[in-house]
């Protein structure tokens, strides 16, 4: 059960507690099928570049708490850094599909991504072409994803390339009292929620999963849900898990990969389980 003190902090302050009690543990592990990639980071690791994110939102963009920051990411560990890192700043936080983006913006910008503007955009490459034309947007930030964070192929004028800028901010970040967890944070399926909303979600998500520190969870889930929010980064960082996250998913990898990585519970895998949000547990 979800108590009054768990639901008063919000997803940031998760983080601090994890990087605080058992920093050097794999969180974050991310595979590409497609190239063949695989990365893995601490909760240290994933934490200096969510603070070095956060400070290059505040200091180089310009963002303030309530700043509406679009993320047009497929899943990623970069998509998971710049969502934390949104909530850190105090940030709202609207994560937006990227195969639905060549759909909502046509070539007279007729319908911006984000439900409200102006915000930050920030896209991955694949997509740039398309959000360019984004009249909702007032800074567009390119992401390459590339499996080590290298730059963008190319960066088209009025896009700022995100591997180029954020290394040069610091690897600590502290919030100003502003940010509360109360404040909004995401803005996701016609819904907005605060960070203790997030934080007491994750909680429910861990109780109802049954998950503990032992778990490594293997999810394959679009960020622009919720229940893919949840398992793909909250519920596992609420319980001392550890989350795998794939993209071009190659089903011939699967067994390996489960045997490899210890996976104890997988999430929207089909054959496994549907795309809801349901963890199905391998022990």
């Amino acid at each position: 059960m979800t108590t009054r003190a768990q639901e008063d902090i919000g997803p940031a302050e998760l983080l601090r507690r994890r990087v605080a009690g058992d920093p050097s543990r794999p969180l974050v592990t991310y595979y590409d099928d497609g190239p063949g990639e695989r990365v893995e980071l601490s909760a240290r690791t994933f934490d200096n570049w969510v603070s070095k994110t956060a400070n290059f939102l505040v200091d180089g963009l310009g963002a303030e708490p309530g700043t509406r920051a679009v993320l047009a990411l497929p899943p990623h560990w970069q998509s998971a850094v710049w969502l934390m890192a949104c909530w850190s700043a105090g940030l709202v936080a609207e994560p937006v599909d990227p195969e639905t983006v060549r759909t909502r913006i046509g070539a007279d910008a007729a319908e911006p991504l984000g439900a409200s503007g102006p915000y930050i955009l920030a896209a991955a490459e694949e997509v740039l072409d398309e959000v360019i034309a984004d009249t909702g947007a007032e800074e567009i930030v390119g992401l390459s994803l590339h499996a080590l964070g290298g730059p963008l192929g190319r960066c088209p004028a009025g896009v700022v390339d995100y591997a180029a800028e954020v290394r040069a901010y610091g690897d600590r970040f502290a919030a100003g009292p502003e940010v509360t967890p109360a404040a909004p944070a995401l803005s996701v399926t016609k819904a907005t929620l605060s960070g203790s909303d997030l934080v007491a979600a994750a909680h429910a998500a861990v109780a109802k999963w049954d998950l503990d520190a032992r778990d490594r969870v293997l999810v394959d889930m679009s960020f622009a849900t919720l229940d893919g929010l949840l398992a793909g980064l909250l519920a596992p960082l609420a319980s001392g898990a550890s989350v795998i996250i794939q993209r071009n998913f190659d089903k011939a990898a699967l067994d390996r990969r489960v045997t490899l990585e210890h996976v104890t519970a997988v999430a929207g895998l089909p054959g496994w389980n549907d795309a809801s949000g349901s963890l199905h547990r391998l022990s």
